[in-house]
């Protein structure tokens, strides 16, 4: 983990290492009983009082950072990859039984909502406010409502 991303972002520094401890009891059925007061804080501190509803399950890749954290939500069966920017009020959750998977090195700005069978390619940045209903390929800039590309990273 790369503290030097979190500076200035005490909040979503802690609430990183606390989600990783608690992801590291669901390993087994015996570390998730032995963990069971960590992962069971870990739900009321973040998901009831903190309001950022991301599982101890959820599979997050490495160097993830949360920019803020209210309001963001992610179903626990998401798999998001490495290097990941969230920002607050947004929701990756599932749609018709589907869930999506978001790529590394992916940028997901303010007030998206990115729900059913997508895959959002590595380097992809989701402006802020967008809804994301359709993959979106590598190093695409999406924005909108429904989301479309406006142009590539170079």
């Amino acid at each position: 983990m790369q503290i030097a991303v979190y500076k200035g972002n005490i909040k979503g520094l802690i609430f990183i290492i606390c989600f990783r401890i608690a992801h590291f009891f669901t390993k087994n059925r015996l570390l998730y009983i032995i963990g069971s007061p960590i992962w069971i804080s870990y739900r009321i501190i973040f998901r009831w009082i903190v309001g950022i509803d991301i599982s101890e399950k959820t599979k997050i890749g490495a160097d993830c950072e949360v920019c803020h954290g209210m309001g963001l939500v992610i179903h626990p069966a998401v798999v998001i990859g490495n290097n990941v920017r969230l920002h607050h009020n947004t929701t990756i959750g599932m749609a018709n039984g589907k869930i999506p998977i978001i790529g590394n090195n992916v940028i997901i700005g303010a007030n998206c909502v990115i729900i059913g069978d997508v895959s959002i390619g590595d380097g992809a940045i989701i402006g802020a406010g967008s809804v994301v209903t359709k993959s979106v390929p590598q190093n695409a800039i999406v924005v909108g409502n429904p989301a479309k590309i406006i142009k590539y990273r170079s």
